[in-house]
């Protein structure tokens, strides 16, 4: 191809989509990888269907996956210039998230009577309307697909899911890409699998090579410029790896034991999992059975001295409020991420929805202060759940970190910081044997409480859910209850 062909661009959005199955989500963090190594900003968001195992070809089922690269880059962008389309429930459900203009590239292969009707269309979908509005890419990627297996002795299964290979081909030539990022992905995924490997370079090759063949192409390949960044370590992370890496350097940087007790649920699911892989680090994670529990476990790890978490999404949040107005009336440092999706109820849980902040704010009865703090992309939840860990501890108060499914399933770039770089974070422990200790004593300035572990010598004290004096004993004067709330929200 000639320069004058390339379409010079300072961004692109590729939208992936397909059934489940048809590995969208791996199409896109291959390209979105392949993107960020040859020095593209990038953001990405993958799209999940909430019904499990929808039935095939229908709109249900749909999956998606959308990457914005590009040299500024800080969402996953709105409408696509390329959308890739697997089969016909995926180009009914996602042509609304093309721009005008856009290139279009479907599976032509699936637009079966039969897989159509279960889309719900009546009639051919592509009208002269559609054609001038759209490149429309109608490409026989499901044979070509299955005459590469055919020829190299595969089975029909095993070709079926190199389907997205193809696919990716032809993005990687309509983006002016190299095929060195995916190959090297392959041959490290399938080290032990010689022959997939070479099924899936072969029809990803197909896919390439198919795209070059075609003059439409030759007017719709694009260049997208590249981000100057400072130097340093980079990697693509998601929101919620990002989250439990934040929670994981506030435990480093305090010198504490990271607890995190948690119940599985939808977005936020992936918290837990990151921090279940480092035990090597002192992180300890029990999953709860059932969202009570484990906010109940955490406000235990609290009052044992660990750096204590709870993840959740918002139906979470509502079981999880009783304990959180403990977390309040005992004054101890709690961190909770809440990972947001739509309600109410089951609601959406595969959608974002930025729902729960009067929850966050109010949701706990009687006046329960506590410190509400918010991410603004994926990469900066790393930064927001450390100041979340750094204010709790500090301030001897629970936090609610708020997240949601679009930052904690979607990615960015993210350079990797030092943890000696970032702020410091002091316990405030008590002194054993100090004979003026108080559970409610205050620093005069920041109004925080000692920290005064079990074991400590000589600082044996109560706390719990009844009101107290600032000295100790429990109190039901009005006075005492409007000075330990008014201490408590200052």
């Amino acid at each position: 191809m000639s320069k004058d062909q390339i379409i010079n661009k300072d961004d692109l959005v590729v939208r992936f989509a397909g059934d489940s199955g048809d590995g969208m989500q791996l199409s896109g963090t291959l390209f979105s990888d392949a993107s960020a190594l040859t020095g593209n900003d990038i953001a990405t968001f993958p799209d999940y269907p909430a019904e499990i195992r929808a039935p095939h070809n229908t709109i249900a089922g749909v999956s998606g996956y959308q990457v914005h690269v590009g040299n500024h880059i800080y969402s996953s962008g709105d409408k696509c210039d390329i959308l890739v389309a697997m089969n016909p429930a995926s180009f009914k459900s996602n042509l609304k998230w093309a721009k005008r203009g856009a290139t279009v590239i479907v599976d032509i292969d699936t637009f079966t009577d039969e897989a159509m009707s279960k889309a719900g269309y009546t009639d051919n979908p592509f009208t002269d309307e559609l054609e001038r509005a759209y490149t429309i890419i109608k490409a026989p990627i499901s044979s070509f697909t299955m005459k590469i297996g055919a020829d190299q002795g595969a089975d029909r299964a095993t070709t079926e899911k190199c389907r997205n290979m193809f696919a990716l081909g032809i993005i990687f030539y309509a983006t002016h890409k190299k095929l060195d990022q995916t190959r090297a992905y392959l041959e490290r995924k399938f080290a032990k699998k010689p022959d997939v490997i070479r099924l899936n370079e072969a029809v990803l090759q197909e896919g390439y090579e198919y795209a070059d063949k075609l003059e439409i192409m030759h007017s719709h390949i694009f260049e997208v410029a590249h981000a100057e960044m400072p130097k340093g370590r980079y990697r693509n992370i998601t929101g919620n790896t990002a989250t439990a890496w934040g929670l994981m350097a506030a435990a480093e940087r305090s010198g504490l034991r990271l607890f995190l007790g948690s119940y599985p649920i939808t977005p936020a699911t992936d918290v837990m999992v990151e921090l279940s892989k480092h035990k090597g680090l002192g992180v300890r994670v029990f999953q709860a059975e059932d969202e009570i529990a484990g906010i109940c476990s955490a406000i235990g790890a609290s009052y044992a001295g660990a750096l204590a978490c709870t993840s959740t999404s918002g139906p979470g949040l509502s079981l999880k409020s009783e304990a959180l107005g403990l977390a309040v009336m005992t004054e101890l440092p709690l961190v909770v991420v809440d990972v947001q999706r739509g309600g109410p109820s089951t609601g959406l849980p595969t959608k974002t929805e930025q729902s729960d902040l009067n929850q966050a704010l109010y949701g706990r009865n009687g006046e329960a202060p506590l410190i509400v703090v918010a991410a603004s992309s994926s990469a900066n939840c790393f930064y927001w759940a450390y100041t979340a860990a750094k204010l709790a501890i500090e301030h001897m108060t629970p936090v609610i970190f708020l997240s949601d499914g679009y930052l904690g399933n979607g990615s960015q770039l993210f350079r990797i910081p030092k943890v000696a770089d970032l702020p410091s974070i002091t316990p405030r422990y008590a002194k054993p044997n100090d004979p003026d200790y108080r559970p409610f004593r205050r620093d005069p300035e920041t109004l925080a409480r000692e920290w005064a572990l079990p074991g400590m010598e000589g600082l044996r004290h109560r706390v719990g859910g009844l009101e107290k004096c600032p000295d100790g004993p429990l109190s039901t004067d009005p006075e005492n209850h409007a000075l330990m709330t008014k201490n408590r929200q200052e």
